[in-house]
């Protein structure tokens, strides 16, 4: 039996639980899907009416890198929720300001400047959001689960895909900018006026002993950092070259941005779909499968030219790495329930990390070679290690239970 003080399930109505979790939908698909995923698709016409060089889009994409891992970093550093709470709405201003203002000049330090802020304010849908939103499902005494909540991720791709889309020949790139921070107004709203502040109660009605008990172990801390550095680098090795890859097939040159959309799609109820497969094998085993398809995604495109082959790869790619993110995060945070959102930053670091150091790897190698086959390999041998560490973990839980 709960203790009295503390909240109950009855007493929170599915209304409400709706609306915290749409509020970290709508500040992912601002944060994350707008100031930061709709660079992807806009490279083109930035190329063409603006003048950007292959070069400095390549650097503005590591500024942004550069800020979100900044961002995590201050997460981290940050211990009180109220705090996260601030950084949070801050976020979310600043998500809206750094896309609009990306139309407002063509200099290049100023875009570097705001690829970088905008890298900053993902981390408030993508880490202070979650945080806020787990901790609160479970002071109330709801499944601690943020399928829900991660859709914002897919949704955001499909969102800016589709926006750039319909602006394309109709709005030069300064007033697509502006267009997309407008649009961004429109997530703004929900995501500052849903998320709710929290309680102001530093720990868990009777959470003392339970905290100390579930505390986990240093080695499985640094077998989970480990294991969420393997997938980052999965991820953004497709993320950033999966388009050029697909657009230099034959049947689908010149749809590379619909190829963004198809991810998109894939990934928006992926997060939902892996909470059901969590539940029936467990969050490790669910990790499992996931990396398992993921690397048969990054094989695809290295193995084979068919077009139905490499769109399943697109597909494969979009169904898994949200789910990674989104069980993952979950895991960590239930382990803190207190302060979910620091330890999410923590091991967020190693993610962050290995996003600026993979595509760097994995564009040298296809330089050299001539071909992005080789990086392919590279980045499934890698996810194979993420595999191992959580077979090892998996083990050691089973170990544990006996």
């Amino acid at each position: 039996m709960p203790p009295a003080c503390a909240p109950s399930a009855s007493a929170v109505t599915p209304a409400q639980r709706l609306r915290v979790l749409l509020a970290g939908v709508c500040a992912l698909i601002l944060t994350v899907g707008l100031a930061r995923f709709a660079y992807t698709p806009m490279l083109p016409v930035m190329h063409r009416e603006a003048g950007l060089s292959a070069v400095a889009a390549g650097w503005l994409a590591t500024f942004n890198y550069a800020g979100y891992i900044s961002g995590a970093m201050i997460a981290a550093a940050t211990g009180s929720l109220q705090q996260k709470f601030v950084l949070y709405r801050v976020g979310l201003v600043l998500a809206v300001v750094t896309t609009a203002a990306l139309g407002l000049s063509d200099n290049l330090v100023l875009w570097a400047v705001l690829r970088f802020v905008s890298g900053l304010s993902s981390t408030a849908g993508l880490l202070l959001a979650s945080g806020l939103a787990l901790n609160w499902l479970i002071r109330h005494g709801q499944r601690a689960e943020l399928g829900l909540h991660f859709t914002g991720l897919g949704l955001g791709i499909v969102v800016c895909g589709l926006a750039v889309a319909a602006m394309h020949g109709r709005l030069g790139w300064a007033q697509q900018w502006l267009g997309l921070g407008l649009l961004g107004v429109l997530f703004f709203v929900p995501a500052w006026a849903w998320m709710p502040r929290p309680a102001a109660a530093a720990a868990l009605p009777g959470s003392g002993n339970r905290q100390a008990a579930a505390a986990p172990a240093r080695r499985w801390l640094l077998q989970m950092v480990a294991m969420y550095f393997c997938a980052g680098f999965g991820y953004v090795v497709s993320a950033t070259f999966i388009v050029a890859i697909l657009d230099r097939l034959p049947l689908l040159a010149g749809h590379g941005g619909w190829i963004w959309v198809i991810v998109g799609l894939a990934a928006a109820p992926s997060s939902f779909l892996w909470d059901r497969v969590a539940r029936r094998t467990g969050d490790i085993a669910a990790l499992l499968l996931a990396f398992a398809l993921q690397i048969v995604s990054i094989l695809l495109p290295a193995l084979s030219s068919s077009a139905l082959l490499n769109l399943l790869s697109a597909v494969l790619y979009g169904g898994t790495f949200v789910g990674i993110v989104s069980l993952t995060l979950t895991l960590i945070g239930r382990h803190f329930p207190d302060n979910p959102a620091k330890a999410m930053a923590r091991l967020t670091l190693s993610y962050g990390v290995s996003q600026m150091v993979a595509p760097a790897v994995a564009g040298s190698i296809a330089a050299r070679t001539g071909s992005y086959h080789g990086a392919l390999l590279l980045t499934a041998a890698v996810m194979l290690v993420g595999m191992a560490l959580l077979a090892v973990m998996w083990r050691e839980a089973a170990r544990a239970q006996r």
